[in-house]
């Protein structure tokens, strides 16, 4: 026993190594492409969501412009190229990720500043047009950041990472979210019609986006990208392509067996349900209940912001300290918790302390259940041949549960009203729950934890 314990202490991390690990310039870089890669969805999710509500959109419309999103959910289609091909010019002076990241980021600052020029109530379905142009570049982006990522960080650094990424994407999330509602208020208040105030609050948004670029720029090619050109070199583009896409179905579903492989995607399906079903209609419950635009603002960049870090590094914690599966539970237990706060708030009606508490909650859990979720489908991905192709394909499962399934939640409050709403969000965890346990049993993470680097 003592020896044991020795070796358990031993494999503990101390403070000041855990904490200097988010110092080093890897670990920065994919900090900084986190912010990048949250800021634009939020521009055509839950910002767009309180623009359109407050022009009097009806809620059954809101609901259904979670389908904007479905880029996000389709991006596997499109990630092959990522890892085949190279971006004229761009690839040849950064090398293969870094050409397609600047060319995304490039893409996705034209596509906001197109939506922040549309009229959501004139013309609604030209706003879902230009929200699905901001989802597709931002889908993008993602392929790639998430690439560079697990290719450019050694594997004391991919927890870490993890955690400084999703960390960096909450506050892309709030400077999109409560920056831009505070923003649009300021403009207001100095004069500007609605309707411009909202525009300019977009283009001032979009102006985020070379926070991203300049990172692209500044950033070094990750060595397994090299490594993976060089395998293909002297390919033609169509052989790429093909050999890529074959590899990477091949190396996921034969791995461990096709049935597991199902299971596992119907995982990541569901893990993130519960918190995605309540986010979709969270901004329309807060501002209908009678919350000002700038209260709810308020809480959320200020509240939330703290409560998001702080999550986020709990999350790697816990994924440090714990084996995969059971961060999982305790991500997935958490975060599904949350929900009954909101349903709390339902029922004590316009209480700002109660709304402080119930955004805490939210953001705090959910950050721990992204960290260790990223953790484990980055876990996943282990060949620089085909990563992208690889995690485009498991978040896009997962935005699966973000996209189209909560779809049905204008019609689910209508129906049952905001209280059991939130009561039926946390229960749509229960699915995962069960996934989890015959995983558990069929010793996939046991065989995930002992594949060879």
């Amino acid at each position: 026993m003592t020896s044991v314990s020795r070796l358990a202490s031993a494999g503990k991390p101390r403070w000041t190594k855990t904490l200097s690990v988010y110092l080093r310039r890897r670990v920065l870089i994919v900090l900084f492409l986190g912010f990048s890669s949250g800021l634009p969805l939020a521009l055509s999710g839950s910002t767009l969501l309180v623009w359109m509500t407050e022009e009097g959109v009806n809620l059954r419309t809101i609901g259904l412009f979670a389908l904007v999103g479905a880029p996000y959910t389709w991006k596997f289609a499109w990630a092959p190229l990522v890892d085949a091909l190279n971006v004229p010019w761009l690839s040849r002076h950064l090398g293969r990720r870094r050409g397609w990241l600047l060319l995304s980021q490039l893409l996705l600052l034209a596509a906001i500043v197109f939506l922040g020029l549309c009229d959501p109530v004139s013309a609604p379905w030209v706003v879902a047009l230009a929200a699905l142009m901001v989802a597709a570049a931002s889908a993008t982006q993602d392929i790639i950041v998430d690439a560079f990522r697990i290719d450019s960080l050694d594997e004391s650094e991919q927890q870490a990472g993890a955690s400084a990424y999703v960390a960096a994407y909450r506050v892309g999330m709030l400077a999109s979210t409560a920056g831009t509602l505070f923003l649009v208020s300021g403009l207001e208040g100095l004069g500007l019609a609605k309707h411009a105030a909202w525009s300019v609050g977009y283009l001032i948004s979009a102006a985020l986006v070379p926070v991203g670029m300049m990172t692209t720029l500044v950033a070094s090619e990750p060595e397994k990208s090299d490594v993976a050109e060089r395998l293909h070199g002297g390919k033609s583009a169509f052989r790429r392509l093909v050999e890529t896409l074959v590899s990477a179905l091949h190396d996921f579903f034969l791995r461990e067996g096709i049935l597991i492989a199902f299971i596992v995607l119907a995982f990541v399906v569901l893990f993130k349900l519960t918190d995605a079903l309540a986010g979709v209609m969270t901004p329309s419950f807060v501002i209908r209940l009678g919350f000002t635009r700038n209260e709810y603002a308020a809480i959320v960049k200020v509240v939330g912001t703290v409560a998001t870090l702080a999550g986020a590094f709990a999350g790697g914690f816990v994924a440090r300290t714990y084996p995969m599966a059971t961060s999982l539970w305790i991500g997935g237990i958490l975060q599904a918790l949350a929900n009954f706060a909101f349903s709390w708030q339902a029922l004590v009606g316009r209480e700002l302390s109660w709304l402080t508490f119930a955004i805490t909650v939210e953001n705090f859990t959910s950050a721990i259940g992204t960290v260790i979720f990223v953790a484990y489908i980055s876990a996943l991905c282990r060949n620089p041949l085909h990563t992208a192709m690889q995690y485009a394909l498991l978040t896009a499962c997962s935005a699966v549960g973000r996209t189209y399934l909560p779809a049905v939640g204008g019609v689910i409050a209508e129906t049952t009203g905001w209280a059991w709403f939130f009561v039926i969000c946390a229960l749509a965890a229960l699915p995962s729950f069960v996934v989890l346990v015959w995983l558990q049993r069929r010793g996939h993470f046991a065989a995930l934890a002992t594949e060879p680097e």
